[in-house]
């Protein structure tokens, strides 16, 4: 069956009441059993102690305007893609949940046929079922003696949920800026950064004139709708929301763009896992701090 002969309509998630994953005709087009990695290793990786803190969301069910669940959760290729490459440059990942309930990952755009993607999956299957909750470990990240460089968080729509209003995710993004810390995030994670604005003015929001790449509010609202990616509207636009508190969205569209302003790092959807990836490793050996 040729992808223009797949079903358009979101597929029912039998798991949940109205619940629904992408359509066959979505999948057909923005997921492939193997990614864009090129090969890229690093030949004098970290050899020091500091690591990288993953806060990953343990939200399966995203609700939409007309009431309808969207089955989402971490998207597998801008996680382990990402992380193939920190670990490959030497530095190791912890996984933090809201909740400390297991990391939900959209495994239907799992690349099962990407050896980079499964081999880093595997290593790190441990960690995403059983991470830590970042209530019991936010004092000792953001403390003097913090064992992290810096802080991912993947995207996948399921970054909309409970990271933009946790106090805790505030609170390390505060120690970021303020510790001159790495963050570094793609697609909806950079929903991550609404947290910074807590208990905040608007006009004081802590990103404002921060540049970034996140996946297009006009994608979400258009053709997502129109393949049957999303079984309805989102309630609310990341793109939109970021602007309005004074960050520029620099990408109109997915092209695999990446961005570094200052010790943000980020990219546009899954098209930007690999070159983030090595945009953060690259960027972080050639720190003098982890030389």
């Amino acid at each position: 069956m040729s992808s223009t002969e797949l079903d358009h309509h979101p597929a029912p998630d039998t798991a949940e009441k109205n619940a629904f994953f992408p359509s066959p005709y979505s999948l057909s087009i923005y997921t492939s059993k193997k990614t864009d990695y090129d090969g890229t290793t690093y030949t004098h990786p970290y050899t020091g102690h500091k690591k990288i803190l993953m806060i990953a969301t343990d939200e399966r069910y995203l609700k939409m305007q007309n009431g309808k669940y969207f089955s989402t959760g971490n998207h597998p290729v801008e996680m382990l893609l990402p992380v193939f490459h920190l670990d490959n440059a030497g530095f190791e990942i912890d996984v933090a949940t809201l909740s400390g309930s297991p990391a939900k990952l959209e495994m239907w755009a799992m690349p099962t046929e990407d050896k980079a993607v499964m081999d880093t999956f595997k290593k790190y299957e441990s960690k995403l079922e059983n991470p830590f909750k970042l209530d019991d470990i936010v004092d000792k990240v953001c403390g003097p003696d913090s064992p992290y460089a810096g802080v991912f968080v993947p995207g996948g729509h399921g970054a909309l949920m409970g990271i933009p209003e946790s106090k805790s995710v505030k609170k390390v993004l505060d120690w970021v800026l303020e510790d001159n810390k790495y963050l570094i995030t793609l697609c909806h994670g950079p929903a991550c950064l609404l947290a910074a604005g807590i208990g905040e003015k608007p006009e004081n929001f802590p990103f404002k004139g921060y540049s970034v790449c996140v996946f297009p509010d006009s994608l979400d609202s258009g053709a997502n709708q129109e393949i049957g990616y999303m079984p309805g509207q989102l309630n609310w636009l990341l793109g939109d929301r970021l602007e309005k508190l004074g960050v520029k969205v620099l990408n109109k569209d997915i092209t695999g763009k990446c961005h570094k302003d200052r010790k943000l790092l980020t990219g546009d959807s899954p098209l930007a896992s690999n070159n983030l990836g090595k945009l953060a490793a690259e960027t972080l050996l050639a720190d003098p701090e982890f030389k």
